[in-house]
This record gives structure tokens, C-alpha cells and sequence, in this order.
């Protein structure tokens, strides 16, 4: 069973999830439990990462956009889905995505198709135009 599928109908009528929403949910929570633990050095990565992605010489939607084609050739789904979200608030067209994914297909092969399914459906899930 799909993971997004077996997530919905776990959910059960009337009291559905998303996907999506629980993805952030259990990354802010998660990312508040590592953080209770962390050392000097993961807080400082932590902050390194963030700053990556913030404006700079190119705008925060070009670098999300260039960490979901890493995150697609990592086949990292967590990735995947985080930058989707993060393309989705800088405003990413459904176009600039058919090409983003064609990148990563092509950078990461036929191996990335499975990640791409479910890329595909959570940006319709987003409710993606």
C-alpha cells in the first residue's frame, strides 16, 4: 500500500489527515527533540542549513528550488517533500516544477521515478495548480 494511501485511510472518515500536514507536524516536533539533545555542532549545522536557503544573491525560491533537485537525486523523501512545501510557499508554477523534476530524472535516473510519484501527489494534495 502507497504511503500516502495507507496515511489517509489510517486517518480514517471525518477525521482525515493529510500527508502533508502530519509531515510538518512530526518534522517541528522531531526538530524540538533533537534540538533538547543537540550539541554546539548540531545546532550550529542546523543554522547553516537554514541560512542556505535564505535570500541572498539568489532568491530563497531558487535555492529551494535547487534543494528539492538535490533532495530528488539523494531520493531523500523527507527532503523531497520539506522543499516542495518550501517551493510551494515562494510561489513555484506547476511549470517550473515539471522542469525541476525532469532535472532530477535525468540527474538521477530512473531510480528517482518512485520519489517523483510522490512528489507528484503531494503537490496535488497542496492543492498545486
Amino acid at each position: 500500500m502507497s504511503g500516502g494511501r495507507e496515511m489517509k485511510e489510517k486517518a480514517g472518515k471525518g477525521g482525515h489527515r493529510h500527508r502533508v500536514e502530519e509531515f510538518q507536524e512530526e518534522r517541528e516536533r522531531l526538530n524540538k527533540a533533537v534540538m533538547r539533545h543537540a550539541s554546539l555542532k548540531i545546532k550550529r549545522f542546523y543554522a547553516l542549513d537554514s541560512e542556505a536557503y535564505r535570500k541572498g544573491a539568489l532568491p530563497a525560491k531558487a535555492k529551494e528550488m535547487m534543494g528539492l533537485v538535490a533532495s530528488l537525486v539523494l531520493r531523500c523523501d523527507d527532503c523531497i517533500l520539506y522543499h516542495l512545501i518550501r517551493c510551494r510557499e515562494e510561489g513555484i508554477t506547476e511549470k517550473e516544477l515539471e522542469e525541476l523534476v525532469n532535472v532530477g530524472l535525468v540527474g538521477g535516473g530512473s531510480i528517482t521515478i518512485p520519489h517523483i510519484r510522490r512528489l507528484f501527489d503531494a503537490w496535488e494534495e497542496m492543492g498545486a495548480k
